[in-house]
């Protein structure tokens, strides 16, 4: 599942590629910028002594000091932004169980969800320790819950398209073919450009020419993610209630087409933005306060009406919400 055997990478250069890979990189807020920390430390102990230190950044530290020490004071020290600690050997391990419980038929996902349910155990263990713990209360992810959250985005035969502009431009695309039980193409942008024509410079009416390219280049889309770059960086780290869905009513991002399980998770979203809202006028207003029982309820309503076919009850957990866990910082 995810990536067939065959899977093509195509229509990138080296500019387009690194823009796309930028994007998913951890983001901090504008004020912690020139001073937040960057990178990991990994440490390695054996027998109550620390043995191995190293920074991702900087390469190899020196491992003599106090140990042990809270995982948050060891990043702090060596300005980290995360921190990884193991019982020397404990890698291994991990490999060791991946080994006696791989089987011949376990496609890339298949293996992928395994070493993350060995490294949980383990952790479970006390053999590995992480600073921050950002994904905490997420549940783990399981096969089935990724071919349905699949299924439920991008049909068979269907493509997914996410297009960022600039100043009038293409700034970069992203292509996903699905094809079986997987996707067989990942595409950039750069055979869809020439078959956009000439652009307008608005890129809310630019984005259906990218849309009908990847069409005709591809396949019939399943859902479109169109927007300036800045903006969708914006959003990426947005942790208030209704972001996505305001950006989109506004139209500082563009979903289209859109699964009827992504609508109506960006709905419930809107919907927690606007009973936020009048929670906040209820505590200024004793005859508002009134409302709220009916207010509950309705609220109730929305999630019932909403939580058997939304992307969030498919996976388990609110996806928007783990996105803004692993890229803030």
């Amino acid at each position: 599942m995810v990536l067939t055997a065959d899977v093509r990478f195509e229509g990138w250069t080296t500019e387009t590629w690194t823009r796309f890979l930028d994007l998913w990189k951890p983001r901090a807020t504008p004020d912690r910028e020139p001073t937040r920390p960057r990178g990991g430390v990994i440490a390695i102990h054996e027998d109550g002594r620390l043995r191995k230190l190293m920074h991702t950044k900087t390469g190899r530290l020196d491992p003599r000091g106090p140990w042990p020490v809270p995982l948050s004071e060891l990043a702090e020290t060596h300005h980290a932004s995360w921190a990884l600690v193991a019982r020397a050997g404990a890698l291994e391990d991990v490999m060791e169980r991946f080994g006696a419980r791989l089987k011949r038929h376990d496609d890339i996902t298949s293996q992928a969800l395994l070493v993350v349910q060995i490294v949980r155990e383990m952790i479970q263990e006390g053999e590995i320790e992480r600073w921050p713990k950002r994904l905490q209360g997420v549940p783990p992810p399981s096969e089935a819950m990724v071919r349905r959250a699949v299924d439920a985005v991008c049909p068979d035969g269907h493509a997914m398209v996410l297009g960022l502009f600039r100043h009038g431009e293409l700034w970069t695309a992203g292509v996903a073919r699905r094809r079986g039980q997987g996707f067989d193409v990942l595409a950039g942008p750069e055979q869809l450009t020439p078959r956009m024509g000439v652009l307008s410079g608005d890129w809310r009416r630019d984005y259906r020419h990218l849309a009908r390219a990847v069409e005709d280049e591809y396949a019939p889309l399943a859902m479109g993610c169109f927007a300036e770059v800045d903006r969708f960086r914006e959003l990426q780290v947005d942790a208030r209630p209704g972001a996505w869905g305001r950006a989109s009513v506004v139209r500082d991002l563009i979903l289209s087409p859109i699964p009827i399980g992504v609508r109506l998770a960006l709905g419930a979203d809107g919907a927690r933005f606007a009973f936020e809202g009048f929670r906040t006028l209820v505590g200024k207003s004793d005859s508002l306060r009134r409302l709220e029982p009916y207010m509950a309820r309705a609220r109730k309503r929305v999630g019932e009406a909403v939580g058997d076919k939304d992307v969030s009850h498919t996976l388990g957990f609110d996806p928007l919400a783990v996105l803004r866990a692993l890229l803030r910082r």
